[in-house]
């Protein structure tokens, strides 16, 4: 797939490979402990955002004309460099979250899945989250990626692995009286969860990042986000019916890394429970894989766009060496020290605020009487700020250690945004002050 341009069917298998990749084997647990049995409602209201947020992009892509991704769109909509290069960042920053949290994941299901609790003394979960990306790493700075037909038959696997999953739980659980709408339960916890599920719907945008390599790109594009986000979403739909009425709460919560693969031990006994384990390893590492190859390559395109500094560009063999080892660095420390909740909670926060950014542009841009133009654009900017509402009060009132990592980590990296796209004008300042005390001495 070297040269050769991709069309619809592979944009949907790169867009839904994007989102199935580690999200939903990773973040359902969490998703779950939040919302009990209405988590399906929760990835019901998260797909609806998703979907806004998308039909957004599409949207402002048409009105742009002449193509580009969303770094293009923010800047031609605001006027701003500065906007642009801090979404920029903010996609990084989402990036790094994200494969934190697939490695957390790979780590938990790996020693799930061998019986293993430390190793020389340490405990095995982390230092098998930080090894997968070590490897990864070494991988990508190789040049050893995936084919485009690998990946199409991995994401046909996951997608297949999961659907046996969920309807079989379906039918165990219609056959033994199992299955309830969870309504009865009905709050705010589908909104908390929602907003915690949404580094479950990040994927999609990829393919905005990746125009140049797409037959028919405007056309293809809107086609394939539209159909992988109704797609993932029935899926995930699904599977966290299956799970939550399958699987009592506190053993989802004990188990919140690995809650699919306990979900399956029901109506699959062992036998279920190490398939999906095995499903889960190879689809969390080829997220890692997948996330840590296009991430590295918008980061050097925005050291060449001077979104970020010229030390962090660099290639060698062809491949973003100093991306990539600046990626797996953060990853690592991320996955390592952090927890399921902080590092899920956190890349969502970044992902909604992107997804809630693309619709209020669209909104703000939308056509005089033109309806549609108006209201998914609308639903996407009312349901960004209410989960992320409803994302920080949940931190704050019931994760108060994970509200304050989530916060310190978001104010850091916003201040250094700002310096950085300041820079000149402080150089300016710094200079004319240093001017004067100098003509005044």
């Amino acid at each position: 797939m070297a040269s050769e341009k991709i069309g619809l069917t592979e944009s949907i298998s790169m867009a839904v490979g994007g989102m199935v990749g580690g999200g939903i084997f990773a973040v359902l647990g969490v998703v779950a402990a939040a919302a009990d049995t209405l988590a399906w409602l929760a990835f019901i209201v998260a797909g609806i955002i998703a979907m806004a947020a998308g039909y957004s992009f599409v949207r402002l892509g048409k009105l742009s004309n002449d193509g580009g991704g969303p770094l293009t769109y923010i800047e031609r909509f605001t006027g701003s460099t500065k906007l642009a290069g801090m979404t920029g960042w903010t996609f990084i920053v989402g990036y790094i979250g994200t494969m934190a949290m697939y490695s957390y994941a790979f780590g938990g299901y790996f020693t799930e899945l061998v019986g293993l609790t430390r190793i020389a003394g340490i405990p095995a979960r982390p230092f098998v989250s930080g090894l997968v990306i070590v490897l990864f790493v070494g991988l990508n700075v190789l040049g050893a990626h995936a084919s485009g037909r690998t990946e199409d038959v991995l994401v046909g696997l996951k997608v297949l692995i999961l659907l046996v999953f969920g309807f079989g739980g379906l039918y165990y659980g219609y056959k033994n009286g199992k299955l309830h709408t969870g309504f009865a339960k009905l709050g705010v916890g589908p909104i908390i969860a929602a907003a915690l599920s949404f580094v479950a719907f990040e994927g999609w945008e990829l393919l905005l990042f990746d125009r140049d390599s797409i037959k028919n790109p405007a056309e293809t594009i809107r086609k394939a986000i539209y159909i992988s986000i109704v797609g993932v979403t029935a899926i995930y739909i699904i599977v966290a019916v299956v799970t939550t009425n399958l699987v009592p709460p506190h053993v989802i919560k004990a188990n919140a890394e690995t809650a699919l693969a306990v979900a399956a031990r029901p109506f699959l006994g062992q036998t279920g429970f190490v398939l999906i384990s095995i499903a889960a390893l190879f689809s969390t590492g080829s997220a890692i894989n997948a996330t840590l190859f296009s991430s590295s390559r918008l980061l050097s395109k925005m050291v060449s766009e001077d979104y970020l500094p010229a030390q962090i560009g660099g290639n060698g063999g062809g491949e973003p060496v100093r991306a990539l080892i600046i990626l797996g660095t953060l990853t690592a420390a991320f996955t390592v020290v952090g927890s399921l909740n902080g590092i899920s909670s956190f890349a969502s926060l970044a992902f909604i605020t992107i997804f809630g950014a693309a619709s209020y542009l669209a909104l703000k841009n939308r056509s005089s009487g033109d309806l549609k133009t108006a209201i998914v654009p609308a639903i996407g900017t009312v349901g960004a700020m209410a989960t992320i509402v409803a994302l920080v009060w949940h931190l704050y009132t019931a994760e108060n250690s994970v509200f304050w990592t989530v916060a310190i980590i978001t104010i850091v990296v916003v201040v250094v945004e700002v310096a950085y796209f300041e820079r000149k004008s402080i150089e300016d300042k710094a200079a004319s002050i240093e001017a004067e005390v100098e003509e005044y001495v």
